[in-house]
């Protein structure tokens, strides 16, 4: 048996090859909307690729199961126990083979089956896969998806935030007690291989190594530490983090698949004279990092620095997906920021700005140390970390709106003072005074976050 783990780091999604060697033939487990590591993958482990499965319809990044099965001719296998507008809706994909899984359905390549395990609660729909080795009889491994982490286990509250579906977390979360209880009697030794790792915003304190086994996390995982179904619920739908704005537009997406990457149009080079005109209206992503941006730029421009591991994510906050978006960035990065928007859906790119073209601007974002700001009595301090943060300090007198919310709450920010923005360490915070400058804000950037105000000894409130 061959296994092969690929992790994409900015959306902190993990996907499998599971290959049998003497049969030539393998399966993907959740692949990325990027299908170039699976093919590369089977290619040089002398591989075909010949079932592409699912476990959930994602809510955090654009699947590559239809794109993968249509270009390689494998049956595409998803979960057939969804209801209504929740469940896979796959019809239109009349060029590949779709298999509606149930619980205890197998998949077979060579000397090697995986056996759908219905684990729903993260999602109404969503499977797990036992993994045998045919020779050896028992299950050695379960791909667990978004049902358990390592450390954590799915939030049940995103079709909530997504507003798919109001009101569900709670009978979501009693579902993932059960499926949890179900996880529990799998045998000690098995592996466990889930769907994301630290940083994800599928759950709220995931383990960042690859993978863990059922007994480590019988003794360690908080989930697996409650007995009481009550309690349970109650402990998973407290804490968790800000559900990004896209991920209904994945849902929506990824239920009925999504356009083939091979048919999107290769963004265009503009003027660099156009991009003030064009700033004012659309939506620009300036993708430099935070200083240059910082130092020169053109207003009502977006700065989501492409350094960033959150790229995707923080785009995904402000894309509106009925209307073009456009880039400042370097050429020669240009393939990988287009592979980046696209994990997230966002496939309607206007066009691109070269980096010259920030030379047309003129607009400087100062920035405050701590000290300075913490002397000063004109200036509002605006807060735009998660709530958890929040929740753990905060610099006293601050106003306090996530950075995802930013937009929506404008009118609430005052404009009769300098508006200190701060994060935890000065790169959000930036992303967010890049907003409040295209609103006629007069805005100053915290350099390094609150983390350089306790290093500076200054006072935080702890809650």
């Amino acid at each position: 048996m061959l296994l092969k783990y690929i992790y994409d780091e900015r959306l902190a999604q993990a996907s499998y090859l599971l290959g049998c060697a003497d049969a030539g033939e393998a399966l993907v487990v959740d692949p990325m909307r990027d299908i170039t590591p699976y093919l590369e993958l089977a290619e040089a482990n002398g591989l075909k690729i010949i079932h592409v499965v699912e476990t959930h319809i994602h809510a955090d990044y654009i699947s590559g199961g239809y794109e993968l099965a249509k270009q390689t001719g494998a049956t595409l296998h998803v979960s057939g126990l969804g209801e209504g507008d929740l469940a896979y809706n796959l019809e239109d994909k009349s060029d590949i083979t779709i298999n509606y899984l149930k619980d205890n359905e197998r998949i077979q390549i060579g000397g090697v089956r995986i056996e759908a395990f219905f684990t729903p609660g993260h999602t109404p729909e969503h499977m797990s896969y036992l993994v045998y080795d045919t020779g050896a009889g028992d299950p050695i491994g379960v791909f667990s998806g978004d049902c358990v982490f390592v450390g954590d286990v799915g939030r049940p509250d995103l079709l909530d935030a997504a507003g798919l579906m109001v009101d569900s977390k709670e009978d979501g979360a009693r579902q993932q007690f059960h499926s949890i209880q179900r996880m529990k009697a799998l045998p000690l030794y098995l592996q466990v291989w889930p769907g994301h790792g630290a940083g994800s915003a599928c759950g709220k304190a995931l383990g960042a190594v690859p993978s863990t086994t059922i007994g480590y996390e019988k003794l360690y995982n908080p989930a697996f530490l409650h007995h009481n179904e009550d309690a349970f619920v109650d402990w998973l739908l407290s804490g968790q983090p800000e559900a990004p704005r896209y991920f209904a537009q994945m849902k929506t997406v990824n239920r009925v698949g999504a356009e083939s990457t091979q048919n999107l149009a290769t963004p265009q080079r503009l003027d660099d004279s156009a991009l003030s005109e064009i700033a004012q209206s659309a939506l620009v992503i300036d993708t430099r990092n935070s200083e240059d941006f910082a130092e020169k730029h053109v207003k009502g421009t977006l700065n989501i620095p492409f350094s960033s591991n959150s790229f995707s994510t923080w785009a995904g906050w402000y894309v509106d997906y009925t209307q073009p978006v456009y880039l400042i960035a370097d050429e020669a990065q240009l393939p990988a920021i287009m592979t980046a928007l696209q994990a997230i859906g966002v496939d309607n790119i206007g066009g691109y700005f070269a980096l010259s073209a920030v030379e047309t601007g003129t607009i400087q974002t100062p920035q405050i140390e701590p000290q300075s700001a913490h002397e000063r009595d004109d200036i509002m301090i605006l807060d735009v970390r998660g709530q958890n943060e929040r929740d753990e300090e905060y610099i006293a007198d601050s106003m306090f709106i996530p950075m995802g919310d930013v937009p929506s709450h404008i009118a609430q920010i005052p404009q009769d003072k300098p508006i200190v923005v701060q994060c935890g360490g000065g790169v959000r915070s930036q992303v967010v005074a890049s907003i409040l400058e295209k609103h006629d804000f007069e805005v100053i950037n915290l350099l390094g976050g609150i983390s350089a105000w306790k290093n500076a000894g200054l006072p935080l409130n702890n809650n």
